[in-house]
Protein backbone atom coordinates (compact mmCIF):
# COMPACT_ATOMS: atom_id res chain seq x y z
CA UNK A 1 0.00 0.00 0.00
CA UNK A 2 1.75 3.71 -1.02
CA UNK A 3 0.26 6.67 1.16
CA UNK A 4 0.72 10.07 -0.24
CA UNK A 5 1.53 12.00 2.93
CA UNK A 6 3.92 11.60 5.79
CA UNK A 7 3.56 11.78 9.08
CA UNK A 8 5.67 12.88 12.06
CA UNK A 9 5.08 12.32 15.70
CA UNK A 10 7.26 12.72 19.18
CA UNK A 11 8.33 9.33 19.97
CA UNK A 12 9.79 9.04 23.33
CA UNK A 13 7.40 9.52 26.46
CA UNK A 14 6.43 12.68 28.24
CA UNK A 15 8.34 14.79 30.46
CA UNK A 16 11.81 15.45 30.72
CA UNK A 17 14.79 13.08 29.48
CA UNK A 18 18.30 12.97 28.52
CA UNK A 19 17.16 12.56 24.77
CA UNK A 20 13.68 12.61 23.00
CA UNK A 21 12.63 10.88 19.20
CA UNK A 22 10.90 12.49 16.71
CA UNK A 23 9.47 10.35 14.29
CA UNK A 24 8.85 11.24 10.69
CA UNK A 25 7.73 8.62 7.63
CA UNK A 26 6.50 8.60 4.40
CA UNK A 27 7.17 9.70 0.79
CA UNK A 28 8.46 12.71 1.51
CA UNK A 29 10.06 12.38 5.00
CA UNK A 30 14.06 13.14 3.59
CA UNK A 31 12.52 15.89 1.85
CA UNK A 32 11.06 17.33 4.57
CA UNK A 33 13.35 16.94 7.14
CA UNK A 34 16.33 18.03 4.74
CA UNK A 35 14.40 21.23 4.66
CA UNK A 36 14.83 21.79 8.93
CA UNK A 37 17.49 20.54 9.09
CA UNK A 38 22.02 22.04 8.31
CA UNK A 39 23.92 18.84 8.37
CA UNK A 40 27.81 18.91 9.62
CA UNK A 41 28.17 17.23 5.97
CA UNK A 42 27.82 19.17 2.78
CA UNK A 43 25.79 16.14 1.60
CA UNK A 44 21.30 16.58 2.02
CA UNK A 45 20.01 13.93 3.39
CA UNK A 46 18.90 12.80 0.11
CA UNK A 47 22.12 12.41 -1.22
CA UNK A 48 23.20 10.11 1.80
CA UNK A 49 23.04 6.35 2.23
CA UNK A 50 20.49 4.60 4.31
CA UNK A 51 20.86 3.57 7.80
CA UNK A 52 23.13 6.34 8.55
CA UNK A 53 23.50 9.14 11.26
CA UNK A 54 23.86 12.50 10.60
CA UNK A 55 25.26 15.11 13.04
CA UNK A 56 23.81 18.94 12.73
CA UNK A 57 20.90 21.54 13.39
CA UNK A 58 17.41 22.09 13.13
CA UNK A 59 16.80 25.42 12.22
CA UNK A 60 13.23 27.86 12.11
CA UNK A 61 12.40 29.78 8.52
CA UNK A 62 14.61 32.63 9.95
CA UNK A 63 17.46 30.27 10.24
CA UNK A 64 17.56 30.49 13.54
CA UNK A 65 18.83 27.28 15.65
CA UNK A 66 16.34 25.21 17.57
CA UNK A 67 18.33 22.29 18.68
CA UNK A 68 20.89 20.39 18.35
CA UNK A 69 20.72 17.08 16.92
CA UNK A 70 21.46 13.88 15.67
CA UNK A 71 19.44 12.54 12.19
CA UNK A 72 18.84 8.86 11.89
CA UNK A 73 18.09 8.03 8.05
CA UNK A 74 16.65 4.69 6.97
CA UNK A 75 15.47 4.52 3.61
CA UNK A 76 12.32 2.63 2.10
CA UNK A 77 11.76 -0.51 2.05
CA UNK A 78 14.26 -1.67 5.05
CA UNK A 79 12.27 0.53 8.05
CA UNK A 80 9.73 -0.37 10.20
CA UNK A 81 6.66 1.29 8.32
CA UNK A 82 8.23 0.23 4.95
CA UNK A 83 8.51 4.05 4.01
CA UNK A 84 10.88 6.37 3.84
CA UNK A 85 11.48 6.91 7.52
CA UNK A 86 13.85 9.53 9.70
CA UNK A 87 13.91 9.89 13.42
CA UNK A 88 15.47 13.31 14.80
CA UNK A 89 17.37 12.70 18.27
CA UNK A 90 16.90 15.67 19.91
CA UNK A 91 17.43 17.67 23.65
CA UNK A 92 14.45 15.26 25.62
CA UNK A 93 12.60 18.34 27.09
CA UNK A 94 9.02 19.33 25.82
CA UNK A 95 9.85 22.82 24.51
CA UNK A 96 12.50 21.55 21.24
CA UNK A 97 10.76 18.45 21.12
CA UNK A 98 7.27 20.51 20.29
CA UNK A 99 9.88 23.03 18.68
CA UNK A 100 10.90 20.89 16.09
CA UNK A 101 8.14 19.05 15.46
CA UNK A 102 6.27 21.95 14.69
CA UNK A 103 9.08 22.92 11.71
CA UNK A 104 8.54 19.49 10.49
CA UNK A 105 4.69 19.58 10.19
CA UNK A 106 5.17 23.49 8.64
CA UNK A 107 7.25 22.02 6.02
CA UNK A 108 4.45 19.73 5.28
CA UNK A 109 3.90 16.70 7.29
CA UNK A 110 0.76 15.40 9.03
CA UNK A 111 0.43 14.60 12.86
CA UNK A 112 0.13 11.06 13.02
CA UNK A 113 -2.93 9.17 14.40
CA UNK A 114 -2.55 6.96 17.50
CA UNK A 115 -0.69 3.62 16.24
CA UNK A 116 -0.27 5.08 12.99
CA UNK A 117 3.38 4.26 12.28
CA UNK A 118 2.96 0.69 13.26
CA UNK A 119 -0.77 0.61 10.74
CA UNK A 120 1.51 1.29 8.25
CA UNK A 121 3.70 -1.19 9.19
CA UNK A 122 0.90 -3.50 9.16
CA UNK A 123 -0.80 -2.58 5.80
CA UNK A 124 2.38 -2.48 4.07
CA UNK A 125 2.93 -6.09 5.08
CA UNK A 126 5.93 -5.41 7.40
CA UNK A 127 4.63 -7.54 10.45
CA UNK A 128 1.13 -9.04 11.20
CA UNK A 129 -1.92 -8.61 13.40
CA UNK A 130 -0.25 -11.30 15.82
CA UNK A 131 2.97 -9.36 15.32
CA UNK A 132 1.01 -5.83 16.26
CA UNK A 133 -0.28 -6.45 19.10
CA UNK A 134 3.06 -8.22 20.22
CA UNK A 135 3.99 -4.80 20.14
CA UNK A 136 2.11 -3.70 22.70
CA UNK A 137 2.10 -6.56 25.28
CA UNK A 138 6.48 -5.66 24.79
CA UNK A 139 5.59 -2.00 25.72
CA UNK A 140 2.61 -2.92 28.74
CA UNK A 141 4.84 -6.23 30.12
CA UNK A 142 5.01 -6.09 33.40
CA UNK A 143 7.37 -9.09 34.16
CA UNK A 144 10.69 -10.93 32.45
CA UNK A 145 8.18 -13.57 31.97
CA UNK A 146 5.38 -11.38 30.01
CA UNK A 147 8.18 -9.50 27.84
CA UNK A 148 9.37 -12.69 27.00
CA UNK A 149 6.35 -14.16 25.78
CA UNK A 150 5.54 -10.95 24.03
CA UNK A 151 8.85 -11.10 21.73
CA UNK A 152 8.59 -14.81 21.27
CA UNK A 153 5.33 -13.68 19.23
CA UNK A 154 7.11 -10.70 17.95
CA UNK A 155 9.14 -13.04 16.58
CA UNK A 156 6.28 -14.36 14.49
CA UNK A 157 6.47 -17.93 16.32
CA UNK A 158 2.53 -17.71 16.25
CA UNK A 159 2.18 -16.13 13.12
CA UNK A 160 4.74 -18.69 11.86
CA UNK A 161 2.13 -21.69 13.28
CA UNK A 162 -0.69 -20.25 11.85
CA UNK A 163 0.81 -20.44 8.35
CA UNK A 164 1.87 -23.93 8.55
CA UNK A 165 -2.12 -24.71 9.26
CA UNK A 166 -3.61 -22.75 6.87
CA UNK A 167 -0.78 -24.54 4.25
CA UNK A 168 -1.95 -27.93 5.38
CA UNK A 169 -5.95 -26.92 4.66
CA UNK A 170 -4.80 -25.15 1.49
CA UNK A 171 -3.05 -28.52 0.50
CA UNK A 172 -6.61 -30.76 1.32
CA UNK A 173 -8.76 -28.00 0.09
CA UNK A 174 -7.02 -28.08 -3.24
CA UNK A 175 -7.47 -31.81 -3.50
CA UNK A 176 -11.20 -31.43 -3.10
CA UNK A 177 -11.83 -29.05 -5.33
CA UNK A 178 -9.82 -30.58 -7.82
CA UNK A 179 -12.33 -33.87 -7.15
CA UNK A 180 -15.36 -31.71 -7.60
CA UNK A 181 -14.38 -29.97 -11.09
CA UNK A 182 -13.34 -33.12 -12.36
CA UNK A 183 -15.85 -35.71 -10.90
CA UNK A 184 -14.65 -38.04 -13.94
CA UNK A 185 -11.51 -38.86 -12.16
CA UNK A 186 -12.81 -39.86 -8.84
CA UNK A 187 -11.96 -43.16 -7.45
CA UNK A 188 -14.90 -45.33 -6.29
CA UNK A 189 -14.25 -44.39 -2.36
CA UNK A 190 -14.71 -41.17 -1.24
CA UNK A 191 -11.81 -38.65 -2.08
CA UNK A 192 -12.86 -37.45 2.23
CA UNK A 193 -11.18 -40.77 3.05
CA UNK A 194 -8.05 -40.00 2.17
CA UNK A 195 -7.80 -37.02 4.51
CA UNK A 196 -9.52 -37.53 7.71
CA UNK A 197 -6.60 -38.38 9.58
CA UNK A 198 -4.89 -35.22 8.71
CA UNK A 199 -7.87 -33.47 9.06
CA UNK A 200 -8.30 -34.62 12.39
CA UNK A 201 -4.47 -34.10 13.37
CA UNK A 202 -5.06 -30.70 12.28
CA UNK A 203 -7.68 -30.51 14.52
CA UNK A 204 -5.91 -31.74 17.54
CA UNK A 205 -3.16 -29.42 17.28
CA UNK A 206 -5.28 -26.52 17.29
CA UNK A 207 -6.92 -27.63 19.99
CA UNK A 208 -3.20 -28.08 21.96
CA UNK A 209 -2.60 -24.08 21.21
CA UNK A 210 -6.04 -23.52 21.96
CA UNK A 211 -5.20 -24.85 25.26
CA UNK A 212 -2.19 -22.14 25.96
CA UNK A 213 -4.54 -19.53 25.63
CA UNK A 214 -6.20 -19.19 29.42
CA UNK A 215 -2.15 -19.57 30.79
CA UNK A 216 -1.05 -17.06 27.66
CA UNK A 217 -3.34 -14.38 29.08
CA UNK A 218 -2.47 -15.16 32.47
CA UNK A 219 1.32 -14.17 31.43
CA UNK A 220 0.17 -11.12 29.48
CA UNK A 221 -2.39 -9.95 31.72
CA UNK A 222 -1.30 -11.12 35.49
CA UNK A 223 -2.38 -14.02 37.53
CA UNK A 224 -5.69 -12.11 39.29
CA UNK A 225 -5.48 -13.29 42.78
CA UNK A 226 -8.13 -12.03 44.78
CA UNK A 227 -7.37 -11.35 48.67
CA UNK A 228 -10.49 -12.39 50.75
CA UNK A 229 -12.15 -12.54 53.53
CA UNK A 230 -14.12 -10.99 56.49
CA UNK A 231 -13.41 -7.47 57.83
CA UNK A 232 -10.47 -6.86 59.70
CA UNK A 233 -8.64 -10.08 58.98
CA UNK A 234 -5.74 -7.96 57.82
CA UNK A 235 -6.60 -8.09 53.71
CA UNK A 236 -5.05 -4.52 53.72
CA UNK A 237 -2.13 -5.18 55.72
CA UNK A 238 -1.30 -8.77 53.03
CA UNK A 239 -1.35 -6.67 50.21
CA UNK A 240 1.03 -3.86 51.79
CA UNK A 241 2.87 -6.69 53.04
CA UNK A 242 3.49 -8.64 49.94
CA UNK A 243 3.77 -5.15 48.20
CA UNK A 244 6.17 -4.16 50.36
CA UNK A 245 4.44 -0.76 50.34
CA UNK A 246 1.56 1.54 51.82
CA UNK A 247 -0.54 0.89 48.81
CA UNK A 248 -3.99 0.39 50.89
CA UNK A 249 -5.25 1.87 53.96
CA UNK A 250 -4.93 -0.05 57.21
CA UNK A 251 -6.97 0.43 60.52
CA UNK A 252 -8.77 -1.24 63.44
CA UNK A 253 -12.62 -0.10 61.89
CA UNK A 254 -14.07 -2.96 60.25
CA UNK A 255 -14.46 -2.20 56.79
CA UNK A 256 -12.06 0.26 55.50
CA UNK A 257 -12.10 -1.09 52.25
CA UNK A 258 -15.12 -0.17 50.43
CA UNK A 259 -13.68 -1.27 47.01
CA UNK A 260 -11.47 -3.58 45.08
CA UNK A 261 -7.67 -1.92 45.36
CA UNK A 262 -5.30 -3.38 42.39
CA UNK A 263 -1.31 -3.81 42.31
CA UNK A 264 0.75 -5.98 40.54
CA UNK A 265 2.71 -7.74 42.03
CA UNK A 266 5.94 -9.61 40.36
CA UNK A 267 6.88 -13.04 41.85
CA UNK A 268 10.00 -14.56 40.26
CA UNK A 269 8.94 -12.58 37.03
CA UNK A 270 5.48 -13.99 37.10
CA UNK A 271 2.78 -10.88 37.44
CA UNK A 272 0.15 -11.41 39.92
CA UNK A 273 -2.17 -8.70 39.83
CA UNK A 274 -3.40 -8.65 43.70
CA UNK A 275 -7.23 -7.65 44.16
CA UNK A 276 -7.56 -6.54 48.02
CA UNK A 277 -11.32 -7.07 48.65
CA UNK A 278 -13.95 -5.04 51.10
CA UNK A 279 -14.73 -7.44 53.65
CA UNK A 280 -17.45 -10.40 52.95
CA UNK A 281 -20.38 -9.86 55.72
CA UNK A 282 -24.06 -8.69 56.13
CA UNK A 283 -24.36 -4.73 56.41
CA UNK A 284 -27.23 -2.51 55.85
CA UNK A 285 -24.38 -0.03 54.88
CA UNK A 286 -25.74 0.80 51.35
CA UNK A 287 -21.96 1.83 49.97
CA UNK A 288 -20.27 -1.44 52.13
CA UNK A 289 -22.96 -3.66 50.41
CA UNK A 290 -21.81 -2.58 47.16
CA UNK A 291 -18.37 -3.69 47.98
CA UNK A 292 -19.08 -6.92 49.35
CA UNK A 293 -21.18 -7.98 45.93
CA UNK A 294 -17.74 -6.41 44.45
CA UNK A 295 -15.43 -8.47 46.21
CA UNK A 296 -18.10 -11.65 45.38
CA UNK A 297 -17.50 -10.58 41.33
CA UNK A 298 -13.96 -10.59 42.11
CA UNK A 299 -14.08 -14.31 42.98
CA UNK A 300 -15.75 -15.25 40.46
CA UNK A 301 -13.01 -13.43 37.92
CA UNK A 302 -9.75 -14.48 39.89
CA UNK A 303 -7.27 -17.15 38.42
CA UNK A 304 -6.02 -17.32 42.37
CA UNK A 305 -7.77 -16.75 45.78
CA UNK A 306 -5.65 -16.02 48.82
CA UNK A 307 -8.55 -16.70 51.03
CA UNK A 308 -7.32 -14.27 54.83
CA UNK A 309 -8.41 -15.90 58.24
CA UNK A 310 -7.84 -14.32 61.32
CA UNK A 311 -6.28 -16.70 63.72
CA UNK A 312 -6.70 -15.20 66.65
CA UNK A 313 -10.64 -15.78 66.97
CA UNK A 314 -12.84 -18.46 66.35
CA UNK A 315 -14.24 -19.09 62.99
CA UNK A 316 -18.27 -18.16 62.46
CA UNK A 317 -20.88 -19.09 60.59
CA UNK A 318 -20.44 -15.97 58.09
CA UNK A 319 -16.34 -17.03 57.63
CA UNK A 320 -17.79 -21.04 56.84
CA UNK A 321 -20.18 -19.69 54.55
CA UNK A 322 -17.36 -17.74 52.35
CA UNK A 323 -14.95 -21.43 52.63
CA UNK A 324 -18.03 -23.33 51.20
CA UNK A 325 -18.77 -21.10 48.66
CA UNK A 326 -14.89 -21.17 47.32
CA UNK A 327 -15.47 -25.08 46.92
CA UNK A 328 -14.86 -24.78 42.31
CA UNK A 329 -11.97 -22.07 43.04
CA UNK A 330 -8.27 -22.48 43.39
CA UNK A 331 -7.55 -21.34 46.70
CA UNK A 332 -4.54 -20.43 48.85
CA UNK A 333 -5.72 -20.12 52.96
CA UNK A 334 -4.19 -18.05 54.86
CA UNK A 335 -4.03 -17.91 58.66
CA UNK A 336 -2.87 -14.42 59.22
CA UNK A 337 -2.09 -12.83 62.96
CA UNK A 338 -0.26 -15.79 64.45
CA UNK A 339 1.92 -13.56 66.39
CA UNK A 340 -1.46 -12.85 68.19
CA UNK A 341 -2.87 -16.13 70.73
CA UNK A 342 -4.18 -18.51 68.16
CA UNK A 343 -7.63 -20.18 68.41
CA UNK A 344 -7.65 -21.35 64.68
CA UNK A 345 -5.07 -24.06 64.38
CA UNK A 346 -3.95 -25.52 61.19
CA UNK A 347 -5.46 -28.64 62.32
CA UNK A 348 -8.94 -27.06 62.88
CA UNK A 349 -9.20 -25.22 59.72
CA UNK A 350 -7.46 -28.43 57.80
CA UNK A 351 -11.38 -29.86 58.20
CA UNK A 352 -12.84 -27.24 56.06
CA UNK A 353 -10.05 -26.64 53.48
CA UNK A 354 -10.36 -30.16 51.52
CA UNK A 355 -7.04 -30.25 50.71
CA UNK A 356 -6.06 -26.78 49.67
CA UNK A 357 -2.99 -25.29 50.72
CA UNK A 358 -2.75 -23.61 54.41
CA UNK A 359 -0.01 -21.07 54.96
CA UNK A 360 0.61 -19.55 58.63
CA UNK A 361 1.56 -15.66 58.47
CA UNK A 362 1.51 -12.45 60.28
CA UNK A 363 1.14 -9.74 57.99
CA UNK A 364 1.85 -6.85 60.91
CA UNK A 365 5.04 -8.69 61.87
CA UNK A 366 6.16 -10.02 58.26
CA UNK A 367 6.12 -13.69 59.18
CA UNK A 368 5.86 -16.37 56.95
CA UNK A 369 5.55 -14.29 53.57
CA UNK A 370 8.47 -15.81 51.49
CA UNK A 371 6.23 -19.47 52.10
CA UNK A 372 3.02 -18.00 50.84
CA UNK A 373 5.22 -16.56 47.74
CA UNK A 374 6.17 -20.33 47.18
CA UNK A 375 3.17 -21.43 47.64
CA UNK A 376 1.40 -18.55 44.65
CA UNK A 377 4.41 -19.65 42.77
CA UNK A 378 3.13 -23.76 43.35
CA UNK A 379 0.07 -22.28 41.52
CA UNK A 380 2.23 -21.71 38.33
CA UNK A 381 3.66 -24.89 38.61
CA UNK A 382 0.13 -26.53 38.52
CA UNK A 383 -1.12 -24.40 35.78
CA UNK A 384 1.51 -25.63 33.81
CA UNK A 385 3.02 -22.06 32.12
CA UNK A 386 6.36 -21.17 30.84
CA UNK A 387 7.71 -19.49 28.54
CA UNK A 388 9.54 -21.86 25.82
CA UNK A 389 9.94 -22.03 22.54
CA UNK A 390 6.05 -22.95 21.04
CA UNK A 391 3.69 -20.49 20.09
CA UNK A 392 0.94 -19.07 22.60
CA UNK A 393 -2.17 -17.58 22.10
CA UNK A 394 -2.19 -14.23 24.48
CA UNK A 395 -5.41 -12.43 24.46
CA UNK A 396 -9.10 -13.03 23.61
CA UNK A 397 -9.54 -11.92 20.26
CA UNK A 398 -6.54 -14.50 19.09
CA UNK A 399 -9.22 -17.18 20.98
CA UNK A 400 -12.24 -16.24 19.41
CA UNK A 401 -10.65 -17.27 15.51
CA UNK A 402 -9.13 -19.82 17.43
CA UNK A 403 -12.52 -21.61 18.48
CA UNK A 404 -13.74 -20.88 15.36
CA UNK A 405 -11.65 -22.51 13.68
CA UNK A 406 -11.85 -25.29 15.56
CA UNK A 407 -15.91 -25.49 15.17
CA UNK A 408 -15.54 -25.45 11.68
CA UNK A 409 -13.34 -28.72 11.31
CA UNK A 410 -15.61 -30.05 13.95
CA UNK A 411 -17.90 -29.74 11.45
CA UNK A 412 -15.78 -31.09 8.50
CA UNK A 413 -14.94 -34.77 10.89
CA UNK A 414 -19.04 -34.97 11.40
CA UNK A 415 -19.82 -34.07 7.85
CA UNK A 416 -17.24 -36.61 6.63
CA UNK A 417 -18.83 -38.97 9.40
CA UNK A 418 -22.17 -38.67 7.64
CA UNK A 419 -20.98 -38.94 4.34
CA UNK A 420 -22.04 -35.69 2.85
CA UNK A 421 -20.82 -34.54 -0.18
CA UNK A 422 -17.43 -32.91 -0.61
CA UNK A 423 -18.11 -29.51 -1.36
CA UNK A 424 -19.51 -29.54 1.71
CA UNK A 425 -16.48 -30.43 3.50
CA UNK A 426 -15.03 -27.88 1.51
CA UNK A 427 -17.28 -24.69 3.00
CA UNK A 428 -16.21 -26.10 6.42
CA UNK A 429 -12.35 -25.73 5.39
CA UNK A 430 -12.29 -22.54 4.29
CA UNK A 431 -14.22 -20.92 7.14
CA UNK A 432 -11.64 -22.79 9.07
CA UNK A 433 -9.05 -21.15 6.62
CA UNK A 434 -10.17 -18.12 7.44
CA UNK A 435 -10.65 -18.08 10.74
CA UNK A 436 -7.06 -19.27 11.23
CA UNK A 437 -6.56 -15.94 8.83
CA UNK A 438 -7.86 -13.46 11.01
CA UNK A 439 -5.43 -14.33 14.34
CA UNK A 440 -2.54 -13.01 11.80
CA UNK A 441 -5.38 -10.01 10.38
CA UNK A 442 -6.10 -11.28 7.46
CA UNK A 443 -9.26 -10.06 5.26
CA UNK A 444 -10.09 -7.82 9.21
CA UNK A 445 -12.45 -5.63 8.53
CA UNK A 446 -11.54 -1.61 9.27
CA UNK A 447 -13.53 -0.95 12.26
CA UNK A 448 -11.59 -2.97 14.05
CA UNK A 449 -8.14 -2.43 12.70
CA UNK A 450 -9.04 1.24 13.86
CA UNK A 451 -10.17 0.15 17.39
CA UNK A 452 -6.75 -1.84 17.81
CA UNK A 453 -4.47 0.78 16.76
CA UNK A 454 -5.90 3.39 19.10
CA UNK A 455 -4.64 1.88 22.03
CA UNK A 456 -0.88 2.65 20.81
CA UNK A 457 0.58 6.07 21.66
CA UNK A 458 0.86 9.09 18.67
CA UNK A 459 4.88 8.57 18.08
CA UNK A 460 4.11 4.68 17.81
Amino acid sequence: MIYNDTIAAISTAPGVGGIGIIRVSGMDAIQIVDEVFKGASKKTLQESPSHTIHYGHIVNKEGKVIDEVLVMLMKAPKTFTREDVVEINCHGGPVPLEAVLMEVIRKGARLADSGEFTKRAFLNGRIDLAQVEAIMDIIEAKTEVSLSQAVNQLEGKLSKQIKEYQDTLIQIIARIEVSIDYPEYDEDEPLANDFVDEIKALNDQLKKLLATADTGKMIREGIKTAIVGQPNVGKSSLLNALLEENKAIVTDIPGTTRDVVEAYLNIDGMPFVLLDTAGIRETEDIVEKIGVERSKESIEKADLVLMLIDSSRALDEEELNIINELTNKTVIFVLNKIDLHSVITQEILEQYTKGQPIIQISAMKQNGLDTLRQAMKQFIVKQGISIGQEATISNQRQKQSLVKAIESLDKVEDTIDIGMPEDCIAIDLHDAYGHLGNIVGEALKDEIIGELFSRFCLGK
